[in-house]
C-alpha cells in the first residue's frame, strides 16, 4: 500500500492556504519594525520587541504538532489548525496598525507589540501542519516538489504583501501621510486586505484536499517497513523525550538552521532603519518624515523582489536537486543569499537594492524548501507533526539569541548604525553554508 501520487493542481491546493498566510507574514516583516518605531520604539530596541515572533515559535510550534499528530476530526487531522491560526492571525493583522484605538487600556506601542505576539503565534498554529501535511500526503519521490511549490506560494503571497502598501499609495492614490504617532491609511487598508485574503486562501486548501485518515498512514509506514513502538500516551512531555531521540539528520540541519535563521532575522528587524539611514541619508532618530515613509515602503518593494525570485527559484530547485543534489543545492543558495546581503552595504542607491535581494532570494527559497525535503525523509509518517514542531527549535533559537543581542551590537560595537547588523546577517548566511555539507541526506537520489 503506497500512497498515491498527486498532480500538480492537488499539490497547488493543498499549499494555497500559504500564499495567504505569507501575504500577512510579509506585511508584518516589511511593516512591523516601521509601525513599532512610529508608536515610540527606538532602533536599539526593534529587536526586543521582535522577540515575541520566536518565542511564539518556540512555544506554539511544538504543542501543535504534538497535538496534530493525534487529532483526527470529521474535517481532518491538520485543516482545524488551519483555520484557527488564520483567524487569530487575521485578527492580529487588523489591529496592529489600529493599535493607538486602544490607548485607552495602555500604549499604542504596548498594544501593538501584543498584536504582534498574537499575529506570531497564530501563524506558527497555522504554518506547522501546513509543512506535515506535504509530508502525509506525498510520497518520498513528490516531496522536493511539494515543498517547492509551497515555497512558490510562499513567494507569491509575500510579494503581494510586501508591495501592497506601496501599490495602494503610487497606484491607488490612499495617503501615505500621517502626524507623528500615527499610522497612515494605506498601511492600515493594506492589513485589513492581507486579513481577508488568509482566511480566504486557508478555506480554499481546507475545502479542496483530503486528509489520509490515521489507520491509512499507519499502513503507508508498515508497506515502508517503518515499525513503531507500543503508542505512547498523548502526554506533551513527550515532546521531551522526542527532542532526546531526533534523527541524526535534524541535529545536522539543526546548525545550518541556525545560521540561517540568525541572518533571516537580524535582516527583517533592522532593514528599515538600515535603508533609511544609510541609503536616504536619513537621521536614525527620523520615523515620521514623508521621506522615512518613502524608504519603509520600497523596503516593502525589495522584500517583494526577494520573494519574487523565491517563487520563480522555487521551480527549478527540484531539478537542480535532481542534478548536484539537496545539499549542493542549499549550499550554494545560502552562499548566494550571503552575497546580497552584503552588497547591501555598497549599494549606491535604492534602485541598486533590488539586484542585492536576487541574491536573498534565491537562498530564502531554498531555506523554505530544501531542509524540509531533506527532514523528511528521516522521519516517520506518525511522528511528522511533532518533529517538524520540534525542528522549528532551530529557527526560533537563533532568532531569540539574536534579539537579546542584535540591539546591544547595534548599539555598542557597531556605533548605532544598522547597517552593519545586515552585513553579519549576510557572513551568517555563508557560514550556514558550510554547514549544510556535514548533513547526512538520507534519501537523496544524488549521492554525496
Amino acid at each position: 500500500m503506497k500512497k498515491r501520487k498527486l498532480s500538480f493542481l492537488d499539490i497547488w491546493n493543498m499549499s494555497f492556504g500559504y500564499l495567504g498566510i505569507q501575504m500577512g507574514f510579509a506585511l508584518q516583516n516589511a511593516n512591523a519594525s516601521r509601525i513599532l518605531q512610529i508608536f515610540g520604539a527606538d532602533v536599539h530596541s526593534l529587536s526586543w520587541f521582535w522577540i515575541v515572533a520566536p518565542l511564539m515559535g518556540l512555544i506554539v510550534q511544538p504543542i501543535i504538532g504534538h497535538y496534530s499528530d493525534r487529532t483526527w476530526t470529521r474535517f481532518g487531522r491538520r485543516k482545524p489548525y488551519f483555520l484557527i491560526g488564520s483567524v487569530l492571525a487575521a485578527l492580529g493583522l487588523i489591529l496592529m496598525p489600529q493599535s493607538a484605538l486602544l490607548t485607552a487600556f495602555m500604549p499604542a506601542l504596548w498594544v501593538g507589540a501584543g498584536m504582534l505576539m498574537i499575529m506570531d503565534a497564530s501563524f506558527n498554529i497555522a504554518m506547522e501542519p501546513f509543512r506535515a501535511l506535504v509530508a502525509d500526503l506525498l510520497p518520498a519521490d513528490q516531496r522536493t516538489l511539494g515543498f517547492s511549490v509551497q515555497t512558490a506560494l510562499i513567494g507569491f503571497g509575500a510579494v503581494i504583501g510586501s508591495w501592497l502598501p506601496y501599490a495602494l499609495n503610487k497606484w491607488f492614490g490612499v495617503s501615505s501621510e500621517a502626524q507623528p504617532g500615527e499610522v497612515p491609511y494605506h498601511l492600515i487598508l493594506s492589513f485589513i486586505i492581507g486579513a481577508a485574503v488568509l482566511v480566504g486562501a486557508v478555506l480554499w486548501t481546507i475545502s479542496t484536499t483530503k486528509e489520509y485518515s490515521p489507520e491509512e498512514l499507519e499502513a503507508f509506514d508498515k508497506a515502508e517497513g517503518i515499525v513503531h513502538e507500543e503508542e505512547e500516551k498523548g502526554s506533551l512531555l513527550n515532546i521531551f523525550s522526542d527532542f532526546g531521540n531526533m534523527p541524526q539528520t535534524m541535529r545536522q540541519l539543526g546548525w545550518v538552521q541556525f545560521f540561517s535563521w540568525f541572518a533571516l532575522f537580524g535582516m527583517w528587524v533592522f532593514t528599515t532603519p538600515a535603508i533609511a539611514h544609510h541609503i536616504y541619508g536619513l537621521p536614525l532618530e527620523d520615523t515620521h518624515s514623508k521621506t522615512y515613509q518613502e524608504a519603509g515602503d520600497w523596503v516593502g518593494i525589495i522584500f517583494g523582489v526577494y520573494n519574487a525570485v523565491s517563487a520563480v527559484f522555487a521551480f527549478f530547485l527540484p531539478a537542480i536537486a535532481k542534478k548536484i543534489g539537496r545539499k549542493s543545492t542549499h549550499a550554494f543558495s545560502l552562499i548566494v543569499g550571503g552575497i546580497g546581503l552584503i552588497s547591501v552595504y555598497f549599494a549606491p542607491s535604492p534602485n541598486w537594492l533590488i539586484v542585492s535581494m536576487i541574491g536573498v532570494g534565491i537562498a530564502w527559497a531554498s531555506i523554505l524548501a530544501m531542509p524540509y525535503a531533506i527532514l523528511s525523509g528521516s522521519i516517520p509518517a506518525k511522528k511528522m507533526g511533532v518533529y517538524m514542531g520540534i525542528f522549528n527549535f532551530f529557527i526560533v533559537v537563533p532568532q531569540i539569541i539574536n534579539a537579546i543581542i542584535g540591539g546591544p551590537i547595534v548599539k555598542y560595537i557597531y556605533g548605532g548604525n544598522p547597517i552593519y547588523a545586515i552585513v553579519t546577517s549576510g557572513v551568517a548566511f555563508i557560514i550556514a553554508s558550510f554547514f549544510v555539507l556535514r548533513v547526512k541526506d538520507t534519501d537523496d537520489t544524488v549521492k554525496q
